[in-house]
């Protein structure tokens, strides 16, 4: 379901673009169109009457959470890769994605961090 709403970042794709872009067998588009739009990620609009078409689109919703999956792809991809958050409005800066410690509200670097709780 989230390479639909990776197709989607773009903006509306009708049913068949979204088919031939990831490859997946229309039964299955359709159920997880389905799900995703029950679900408010995804909204249908008619761009048809006879017979019957639709465009898909990313709800809000939809929209943020597209946002933190990309937030989430960048960070897994690594330190090279997250200059690629996007860009500072102000400014015109690229944003860096770095792992932030709450406790001691200071940047963590990659040699502090540990994946064990009980450190």
């Amino acid at each position: 379901m989230l390479l639909i709403v990776g197709a989607l970042l773009d903006g509306p794709r009708r049913f068949g673009e979204l088919g031939d872009q990831l490859g997946v067998a229309p039964n299955i588009l359709a159920r997880r169109l389905r799900e995703l739009e029950a679900d408010g990620v995804v909204v249908s609009t008619p761009y048809s009457e006879r017979p019957v078409r639709v465009s898909y689109d990313l709800t809000a919703g939809g929209r943020e959470l597209a946002g933190a999956l990309r937030l989430l792809a960048q960070w897994g991809a690594g330190p090279a890769d997250r200059r690629a958050a996007g860009f500072h409005a102000a400014c015109g800066s690229p944003v860096e994605l770095r792992p932030w410690c709450p406790t001691c509200d200071r940047v963590v670097d990659d040699d502090e961090t540990s994946d064990r709780y009980d450190v």
